[in-house]
């Protein structure tokens, strides 16, 4: 990886949508090269897709949680099961397993506090929990999708 590839990297993480002619142009490029760079940094991993970012606010997505939960058991049929039960729902955009009092966080996204309620009943009675606590994030200061590249 050279400073063409994270160049590369940082322009497609601000813009998906930017064409290949425009990429090459902005790293100094002609496309064709520039294409096939970015088809070698694909192929080995460092792209996996290039999606959309929605506006959650005008979704209506107004609340973000992050559920914390302490395992019922540490065994790794219980953990299989948590993982599908709790990543099955839409509600949940991001989830963690983590060292710490808690073993796992959850980031869920919902519209108010009635339909966080409605989620909090279904993850909980769908299986066994040892503890559950949640906390609403007020406001949001920093979200970025990028990943850092500097070290690179």
């Amino acid at each position: 990886m050279d400073a063409v590839d994270r160049k590369i990297l940082a322009l497609l993480q601000q813009n998906a949508d930017i064409s290949i002619s425009d990429l090459a142009e902005e790293i100094g490029l002609t496309a064709t090269p520039c294409w096939r760079r970015m088809q070698r940094l694909q192929q080995a991993g460092l792209i996996t897709r290039k999606v959309a970012l929605l506006d959650a606010q005008k979704l209506g997505l107004s609340m973000t949680v992050f559920v914390q939960v302490k395992a019922a058991q540490h065994d790794g049929k219980w953990l299989d099961r948590f993982a599908r039960h709790a990543s099955s729902f839409d509600e949940v955009v991001e989830f963690y397993r983590m060292s710490g009092e808690y073993d796992y966080l959850l980031k869920v996204m919902v519209k108010d506090m009635q339909c966080f309620d409605h989620f909090y009943k279904r993850l909980v009675n769908g299986i066994d929990l040892n503890d559950v606590t949640s906390s609403f994030a007020m406001e949001q200061i920093k979200y970025s999708t990028a990943m850092p590249l500097q070290h690179l």
